[in-house]
């Protein structure tokens, strides 16, 4: 039998730190969206769990042992096997949730063959705060660390969106590191259009101090009159959202033309 997912890029529509926790983390309120497309999974059935990457990005993999796809494998009681090859289309450290969205895949990709163990959501935030988002791929309210899950509406569905990354690695903790500890307020009120637009990101300004070309990214992505540009995570992706896939497009081609090394992304929100 085989089996095929794809990991969809997550985004932040918004992302609101509160304040740092004792135990080193941190208390956020975020909106979590993802995009139809992303990093792709295939599966067969084998005697033991493997993991092969491929893809633009897969080479950023060096330890395919320890990557969070073996772990969410380990994580997931299973009478046989799973030989995975990932496709890897999604820049590492990227504030896309990649890692998070390919450990969601194979939680679904085993409920397929085998069905979810009741825990399933603990199991999976043990792997990372984004993982539970990332199993459901859709959009959602994050609250605690990010795994605190709350339905939000479809306000935004097949929303375009381009994602533009500088190709420069950003790690997650030196970003929630640099945190100037200022609780800014909670997200707005309303449905999750209103909450994207109204909101921020607060990691923002830590990762660009970290990151300076996120500031170039996102003065070009609002040079191209989207009505929401912003910051995906914890940097460096960043997000633009328009009102039709043409606007899109047109943004993704003079991108691509003025900044031919940067990464980039077309989609729609699902």
């Amino acid at each position: 039998m085989t089996i095929t997912d794809a990991a969809y890029a997550k985004i932040n529509l918004a992302l609101h730190v509160r304040r740092r926790r004792e135990d080193g983390y941190h208390e956020l309120e975020t909106v979590f969206a993802f995009v139809n497309g992303g990093d792709r999974l295939t599966a067969h059935s084998a005697e033991r769990d493997s993991l092969n990457t491929i893809g633009e990005f897969g080479g950023a993999l060096d330890n395919p042992f320890n990557n969070i796809v073996m772990q969410a494998l380990g994580a997931l009681p299973r009478p046989d096997g799973l030989e995975v090859t990932l496709e890897k289309n999604l820049p590492v450290a990227a504030g896309l949730g990649g890692g998070s969205a390919d450990a969601g895949a194979i939680f679904r990709m085993v409920e397929q063959s085998h069905g979810l163990p009741e825990d399933w959501q603990a199991r999976a935030a043990k792997l990372g705060a984004d993982v539970p988002a990332c199993v459901e791929s859709r959009t959602c309210l994050g609250r605690g660390t990010g795994t605190e899950l709350e339905p939000a509406d479809e306000a935004m569905a097949n929303t375009p969106v381009l994602l533009v990354n500088p190709r420069t690695p950003l790690a997650t903790g030196p970003v929630f590191k640099a945190w100037d500890g200022i609780d800014r307020g909670p997200l707005p009120d309303g449905d999750t259009l209103r909450i994207a637009v109204e909101g921020r990101n607060d990691l923002e300004a830590p990762a660009i101090s970290l990151c300076p070309p996120i500031a170039g990214v996102l003065a070009a992505l609002r040079g191209t009159s989207p009505f929401l540009a912003r910051m995906s995570g914890s940097g460096a992706t960043c997000f633009a959202l328009y009102d039709s896939n043409f606007a899109r497009d047109e943004a993704a081609a003079r991108l691509a033309a003025d900044h031919p090394d940067w990464w980039q992304m077309k989609g729609n929100l699902r």
